[in-house]
């Protein structure tokens, strides 16, 4: 049992599936993200009855239909302000808003950055597929360069958008990443969920048809694993099952992968993860794989007061002393009586 979790309510996984038909393509790798959080919500105690999930438009957006719970499937990329007039109408709601790269980073892109810098308390999934899944398979604003579809039949030459980057420039207080068949993205949903505020969770998700198989670089069910940087708070930055590591090149003020000889990894400068360091995290995100590892798990986690909390606070702070008096609200400042003859001022 994760330290950060209380359990409230008991539940199992099947108190969180639904009787509808699960619709996605075979093999897509919405299913196995769709099990990680309905095995999640039993371990961290949420209540099917204040729990809510937000979705737009898009493969992921179906999330609503499947999860045992209150829903909302919005409109396209207008999820995030759902999930905004949802929170400030109830703030003890549980808010789950599950978005992909089309839905939240293009159309969406304007929502997702106000949610964000307003530090609405939800969990933010972001599927990233690369690629417009549900109109059968133009490129996205993830797409990378040279991405071959209907819409780039010569190839991408956009340069793609990065999520977490997006997310850490909108003033987001917590970014973390993971991969639909990891064994360890239950353990970054728990996070994201203990986390109050806005937890933004990007999820590589594997697109069986348009885009197959895109992330199997550092995500292949075997044969990849030296090519994950799984973060912990307070742990080294090792990777390759600890003979690599990352480290700060003091003169460029860049980071480095290291060797780590005899598992001396102090010696080889490993940098120490400490998830409050907002720069180590922009770093982080824009790591380019390849010459580094992908970095997984919580990269940022630094929390501050949230827009409900601020917004409701201020409500507060403006009624106190007031009584509600609704026909002295009516007849205050420019009124007037209307009579046989017409209005009288």
């Amino acid at each position: 049992m994760n330290e950060m979790t209380r359990i409230a309510v008991q539940t199992t996984l099947k108190d969180w599936e639904t009787d509808q038909e699960v619709r996605w393509c075979p093999g897509c790798g919405d299913y196995a993200i769709l099990k990680a959080v309905q095995r999640t919500l039993p371990e961290i105690g949420a209540d099917p009855a204040n729990t809510v999930f937000v979705s737009g438009i898009g493969c992921s957006s179906r999330f609503p239909y499947y999860v045992e719970s209150y829903g909302f499937h919005t409109i396209h990329g207008r999820a995030p302000a759902f999930a905004t007039g949802i929170k400030l109408a109830n703030p003890e709601l549980d808010i789950w808003l599950v978005t992909g790269d089309g839905d939240g980073m293009s159309i969406g892109g304007n929502h997702t950055m106000h949610l964000l810098r307003r530090n609405l308390n939800c969990q933010v999934l972001l599927f990233n597929n690369e690629i417009y899944g549900l109109t059968k398979g133009q490129y996205s604003p993830t797409s990378r360069v040279g991405t071959s579809s209907p819409t780039t039949p010569l190839g991408s030459v956009d340069r793609p958008a990065q999520p977490c980057a997006f997310a850490l420039g909108a003033g987001a207080r917590f970014i973390a990443r993971g991969f639909d068949v990891s064994k360890e993205l239950p353990n970054v949903l728990k996070a994201a969920h203990a986390h109050r505020g806005a937890a933004f969770v990007e999820i590589f998700q594997n697109c069986i048809v348009y885009n197959k198989d895109v992330f199997n670089d550092f995500a292949a069910p075997k044969g990849a694993e030296d090519r994950q940087l799984w973060l912990q708070n307070g742990e080294p930055m090792l990777f390759a099952k600890g003979t690599q590591g990352i480290a700060l090149d003091a003169e460029k003020l860049t980071l480095k992968v290291v060797d780590v000889i005899d598992g001396n990894w102090q010696a080889a400068g490993v940098i120490v993860h400490d998830v409050t360091n907002r720069s180590i995290a922009h770093m982080l995100v824009e790591m380019p794989f390849g010459p580094f590892p992908m970095a997984l798990g919580v990269l940022y986690d630094d929390p501050r007061p949230t827009y409900e909390d601020s917004v409701l606070g201020q409500d507060a702070r403006a009624r106190e002393g007031k009584s509600t008096d609704l026909g002295k609200l009516l007849a205050k400042g420019q009124t007037w009586t209307v009579t046989e003859g017409g209005p009288e001022l």
